[in-house]
């Protein structure tokens, strides 16, 4: 469990307490100066592990150009090497600040009598061409080695023009026409034609120059019929084309011609090949015409490796646009039904056909035609999409290779989509599941069981009437420890839970707890615990996490559960509240309240330096928080009805001005308890800011774990609003904003049941403020407290980011000028400005960009005086402070920008730098980090002198009165 576990509490580890970059770049650069040559070997093929360390200009720019004097000096082997590392480290070459010196140490190779060293220079300049794309004795370089008899050298001249041609728009129009003679250049073998003929998809930088290449490659593809030769000649046509845009109608008709008039399967291949490009990258673009076009090629066609690869790109497409303007600009499409479209009749036949691969595909278009398309001729075809699933669920269930998986998993897939868009169907979908659940082999019983989950997360539709079933085959399972056995225990759980909503019974906690002691090991009860905690289960969660605390070896592990249990146990105290019960309410928060204390200090214990758990602390202090604010609001209430307010409240509150003593006798008493619910109010909503900030803070969080912070701020928004519309300002509350929107899509029980409480708990604040105004005292107190009650029979989820953390990414900033110390203040004269370069480089996990891509960085310096020093002199405030904000863009992971500072005041200043991202959908992100210097603002010499010179009585001498009058003017 441990060794499972170690992904969990160790995440990200960046920067390893080794040696420094400077020690490590001189360790390197004692291995490059050996005279052996292994060694040198060695410490070159080791520098992509520095750049990836210690990623910042300074260093890479000294790293960089010591491989160009090994590259300038070596023998060829080196220089390969040296070519190898930059090409690994591509995203690092921007970062080359003496890049002149670094293409001179290595462009001096070219001139070499050995072939093979003026190749290796050439792949070296086209492995550079992002960083030197104009540099004229480059392209001219490539343009006379095209001309060379050795292959070597002309097939690097090619990769390297290749290169060139994409960033550079001079090069790419200078070496279309070399290109293009010699193509059609008798001399010029076919095989170097067929290496040369690729380099064109990249001329595409104007109109004219990519309508040229497309002329070009279309007297290729009729002059040199040969299988090769159309087959390069047409890739390339359908890249140049995807990459102008404008010709691609023109590509999808030139595809669909070869696909049904060319009789070579390699080039119906390849043609089918093309159009699965084109129809992921601009499904737009396809028209009725192209469609029906492939549709009747499908049809037509005898072998089923084709019509498979067919049918994938009408798959494709019918998950996107052009499946509507197939179904809206069909002639007549009034009168036709929907069973006389070509494609409806393909993916009918196709479903049942003994390939599993092309039924895959034909239930797929079933399922999309109907998730896409509402009118009322097309709807006969769900029942069409559910027994085509049903009959490939059979099918693949009882095999257990490879292809049947991956089919299974297709089908699975169009399952939860189709029962999304059509809930009706859920229930027959999801008998069929349930049926051969008994009967599949184990792969496809894990997959099947993802299915139903993922089902009856967003639809209630696994009754406690399958509990039974359900029962008996975890009971049949657990006889046997196979991984494959721990993985359907976990599975099989996980529907378990979502199908018992309510509360587990006691006799399947029995069970699932037997099953897991008999064949099971730690790792696997830790992960079903973990979903029982995402379920609201927490009795079943709290029994397991404690039967574990005895099995892990580390004492960070040991208090990372016993956090979690005790968590468990303080929500399992909630479950227990009753309506109307105010004082039991009290005392099951006042348990709670206890136990999550305990947890709290054990997650604090279970904290490490490289894996801080600052979400999950900051997300448990927050609902220890909303507990107490609930607590203190039910005793607040209890307390307004021990002091009534009398009958003539109203009408002293409206002449003496002040709304507060409405809430109660006009006695002190009364008007500390109205404070205390206006205070009650106020932090309610701190706590929905603070719920924000939390959510700010959580880029690297999955969906369903924002959902859940966002329903905690949006309870804690909703009873400042219930405290505002009943007690402190009746009249002009407003219900508009807190208004929920019904059709909004829930992705979970948790969510729907909060969703709930949300819409009653805002139903009675209205009904009460519109049959009784003002509302009585006693009406909205009982409001209060069942709305903080109902909110909290609701067991809290604890979601995915709070266990595992899926994607991970951070920033590391680098300030220059930096101290040596970091306690050690910059010196800066008052009378100049500071100039602050921000470096950063952004580092991603094992998966990046799972669930958001970092846009832009935002990067806020601020600076604050913190010891005055001198003489306080009257300064204009914009002078005294600093604050300003600049966006950069990440290229390669890395930015830079600059600011300029004044310190006029004279004494230590602090300066904050700090980082937020932006996504892809413009929302700012509070990643950080937060970096701070210290400027010591120092008095100039000059005004120095001057002073101390008017200090002692003196007149200015005559060369400094010269010099102020020259420095004036």
């Amino acid at each position: 469990m441990a060794a499972s576990a170690k992904s969990f509490l160790a995440d990200a580890g960046y920067g390893e307490q080794e040696l420094d970059a400077n020690s490590a770049l001189m360790e390197l650069d004692k291995g490059l100066r050996s005279g052996k040559l292994g060694e040198q070997c060695e410490a070159v093929v080791r520098f992509p592990r520095l750049f990836q360390k210690y990623p910042f200009p300074i260093l890479i720019n000294s790293a960089f150009l010591k491989l160009a004097d090994v590259f300038r000096v070596g023998n060829n082997f080196l220089r390969l090497c040296v070519l190898k590392v930059t090409q690994q480290s591509e995203k690092h070459l921007e970062k080359i600040l003496n890049v002149d010196e670094f293409v001179k140490r290595v462009f001096s190779v070219i001139h070499s009598n050995d072939p093979v060293a003026r190749a290796i220079t050439l792949r070296m300049l086209g492995s550079m061409a992002s960083i030197i794309p104009e540099r004229k004795n480059a392209h001219h370089s490539i343009r006379q080695s095209l001309d060379s008899h050795d292959n070597v050298e002309v097939e690097a001249a090619i990769f390297a023009a290749a290169n060139f041609s994409v960033q550079s728009k001079d090069f790419a129009v200078g070496i279309c026409n070399k290109i293009s003679e010699m193509i059609q250049g008798l001399a010029t073998p076919v095989d170097l034609k067929l290496k040369l003929i690729p380099i064109l998809q990249h001329m595409h930088h104007d109109a004219s120059l990519a309508s040229s290449s497309r002329q070009l490659l279309q007297q290729l593809v009729t002059s040199y019929p040969s299988t090769k030769m159309v087959i390069v000649t047409l890739h390339t046509f359908t890249l140049l084309a995807a990459s102008s845009l404008v010709d691609i109608p023109k590509q999808i008709q030139l595809l669909l011609q070869y696909l049904k008039n060319d009789p070579r399967k390699a080039v119906k291949r390849l043609a089918i090949q093309d159009l699965k490009l084109l129809a992921n990258k601009t499904p737009h673009t396809w028209s009725r015409e192209n469609i029906q076009a492939l549709c009747e090629s499908a049809l037509n066609t005898p072998y089923d490796s084709l019509k498979m690869g067919m049918l994938s790109v009408l798959s494709t497409l019918s998950g996107t646009i052009a499946i509507k303007q197939y179904f809206s600009s069909a002639p007549g499409a009034a009168a036709t039904t929907a069973r006389s479209f070509d494609l409806v009749k393909l993916a009918q036949e196709c479903c049942y056909h003994n390939n599993r691969g092309i039924a895959a595909h034909g239930v797929r278009i079933l399922t999309n035609i109907s998730a896409s398309c509402q009118e009322k001729d097309l709807l006969p075809l769900e029942q069409d999409a559910v027994f085509g699933l049903e009959a490939l669920l059979v099918l693949c269930s009882q095999d257990d290779s490879p292809g049947a998986q991956a089919t299974l998993k297709i089908t699975l897939t169009c399952m939860v989509k189709l029962v999304q868009c059509r809930p009706h169907l859920s229930q027959s979908v999801v008998e069929s599941l349930l049926t051969q659940l008994h009967s599949a082999q184990d792969n496809a019983r894990i997959l099947m069981c993802h299915c139903l989950a993922a089902i009856a997360m967003q639809l209630p539709v696994l009754a406690d009437g399958i509990l039974g079933d359900l029962m008996d085959l975890y009971k049949l399972i657990g006889q046997s420890a196979t991984d494959k056995k721990q993985e359907l225990l976990v599975s099989l759980a996980t529907v378990i839970f979502v199908s018992s909503q309510k509360a587990l019974s006691t006799e399947i906690k029995t069970v699932i707890k037997q099953q897991l002691e008999n064949a099971s090991n730690g790792w696997t009860a830790y992960r079903i615990a973990r979903q029982a905690s995402r379920m609201g289960n927490h009795d079943m969660a709290r029994e397991l996490y404690q039967s574990l605390l005895t099995q892990v070896a580390s004492e960070h592990f040991y208090f990372w559960l016993n956090s979690l249990k005790e968590f468990s146990h303080a929500e399992q105290c909630l479950t227990g509240l009753q309506e109307d019960n105010y004082s039991s309410a009290l005392s099951c928060i006042a348990e709670a309240l206890k136990s999550y204390h305990k947890g709290i200090a054990s997650l604090t214990a279970a904290s490490t330096p490289l894996n801080p758990l600052s979400f999950q602390c900051g997300f448990v202090k927050l609902r220890i928080d909303l507990l107490q604010a609930f607590s203190q609001l039910i005793c607040t209430c209890n307390s307004l009805k021990t002091s009534p307010p009398p009958a003539i409240a109203t009408t002293i509150a409206m002449t003496s001005g002040n709304e507060l003593q409405r809430c109660g006798r006009i006695s002190n008493q009364a008007l500390t308890l109205s404070l205390q619910m206006k205070h009650s109010m106020e932090e309610f909503r701190s706590l929905a800011t603070r719920y924000g900030d939390l959510y700010q803070s959580s880029f690297d969080a999955d969906s369903a774990t924002l959902r859940n912070v966002e329903l905690q701020q949006q309870s804690c928004l909703l009873i400042s609003h219930a405290i505002e519309a009943l007690i402190l300002d009746p009249e002009s509350a407003s219900f508009q904003e807190y208004s929920s929107n019904g059709t909004a899509h829930v992705e979970s029980e948790y969510e729907r049941r909060m969703m709930s409480v949300f819409n009653h708990v805002l139903e009675e604040v209205e009904s009460l403020n519109r049959k009784y105004a003002p509302v009585s005292y006693l009406a909205s107190n009982t409001c209060l407290c069942n709305a903080v009650i109902a909110l909290l029979k609701v067991p809290l989820s604890f979601q995915r980011y709070f266990f595992q953390k899926l994607q991970s990414t951070s920033i590391k900033l680098a300030l220059s000028p930096s101290p040596r110390n970091p306690a050690e203040p910059i010196a800066v004269q008052n009378n100049q400005q500071l100039a602050l370069k921000v470096e950063g480089v952004v580092q991603h996990g094992s998966k990046p960009g799972l669930f958001r891509k970092i846009q832009s960085v935002c990067l806020n310096v601020s600076s604050v005086l913190q010891s005055k020093s001198g003489q306080d002199y009257k300064i204009p405030i914009d002078n005294m402070t600093n604050e300003m904000e600049q966006r950069v863009e990440p290229h390669n992971d890395y930015f830079s920008t600059q600011f300029l500072l004044n310190f006029v005041i004279l004494g230590t200043h602090n300066i904050t730098v700090e980082s937020s991202v932006i996504d892809s959908n413009g929302i700012v992100w509070k990643t950080g980090p937060k970096t701070t210097i210290f400027v010591k603002s120092l008095e100039d010499p000059y005004s120095q002198q001057v002073r101390l010179q008017q200090q002692q009585g003196q007149p200015p001498s005559q060369q400094q009165q010269q010099r102020t009058a020259y420095s004036r003017f």
